[in-house]
């Protein structure tokens, strides 16, 4: 099947290696040249534009947008939405907030085009493993697409799934983003709170390998736990200071417009925010957590 891809990033560039070898015909587009050149080295076919790409497209086209979310999805849809045809599907493999999903389906709808929203977890090794995707759309538009998001998946019958219409997938992302703060948060806790326990002398480390196997918390999240403590037991090289890209702050925000209680979602969240400001090893846990899954950038100290 052939798919267009704009945005080369980390996790775009991982979509695209993977639905080469799962030989998958991809143009891609990326403002860096050099992001592109590398793609076209992996097997894809180069755009110098959003025009370009559309061009080198059999109709009925379907594009991924994997950029950052906010201004440049924004910028990226309005453009895509004037390149395109009726008929065409833009997909949106970003964290965008669902919100803006519903108005921009809205408006792409009014041009006789199709939305597709992805919420897309697998961080940097789903080029491996397999991408998680929570797929909102029209059962049409999304059963047109099906043998993408068969070959992204870790599976062709798992790991993936049409879960509402337009505007879901993005919201379950925003949920499943919330829920892996408070994981995160779980482990940073319980770390901390053993490697402060002096008298024993406890080998942190060694402890995440044994509950890697057979324990009743053990966890991917777990595994890169168990791999960041590897590197670096004392996490003297990371600082305890821990970002967040926005998912988090929109679970809570919705749960308190719908009344709904997610305390440990929320205390997650205001820890990071409370990281910013403390010397903290379970925060150090933390930030090196989001490199290893995410491969976002690990804040060190200076």
């Amino acid at each position: 099947m052939q798919l267009g891809m704009i945005g080369l990033g980390k996790m775009g560039a991982g979509l695209t290696r993977r639905l080469l070898s799962g030989g998958h015909e991809v143009v891609v587009f990326d403002r860096n040249p050099e992001a592109v050149a590398a793609a076209v080295a992996d097997g894809a076919v180069g755009a110098a534009s959003p025009e370009d790409l559309a061009g080198r497209l059999a109709a009925p086209r379907a594009v991924w947008v994997m950029v950052p979310s906010g201004e440049p999805t924004e910028e990226t849809i309005i453009h895509l939405a004037e390149v395109l045809e009726p008929g065409d599907t833009i997909i949106d493999g970003g964290n965008s907030n669902y919100k803006d999903t519903l108005r921009r389906a809205a408006n792409l709808s009014e041009k006789g085009l199709w939305a597709v929203d992805v919420g897309t977890s697998g961080g940097i090794w789903g080029v491996e493993e397999g991408y998680s995707m929570m797929v909102g759309g029209g059962e049409d538009a999304v059963g047109r697409l099906g043998p993408i998001f068969q070959t992204l998946a870790p599976a062709p019958d798992r790991g993936w799934g049409r879960v509402g219409p337009v505007g879901s997938g993005h919201y379950v992302k925003m949920v499943h983003n919330g829920v892996e703060y408070g994981l995160m948060e779980a482990y940073a806790e319980g770390f901390n709170l053993m490697r402060r326990k002096g008298e024993f002398g406890l080998d942190i480390h060694q402890v995440a390998e044994i509950w890697r196997t057979g324990s009743v918390v053990r966890s991917w999240l777990l595994d890169l736990a168990a791999r960041a403590l590897a590197d670096d037991a004392d996490l003297d090289r990371v600082a305890p200071h821990v970002h967040d890209s926005g998912e988090g702050r929109w679970t809570a925000v919705e749960a308190i417009e719908m009344g709904v209680a997610i305390p440990v979602i929320t205390a997650a969240l205001e820890q990071r925010f409370a990281s910013r400001e403390a010397e903290d090893f379970g925060n150090k846990l933390l930030n090196a957590l989001r490199n290893q899954f995410g491969g976002h950038e690990l804040q060190r100290r200076v």
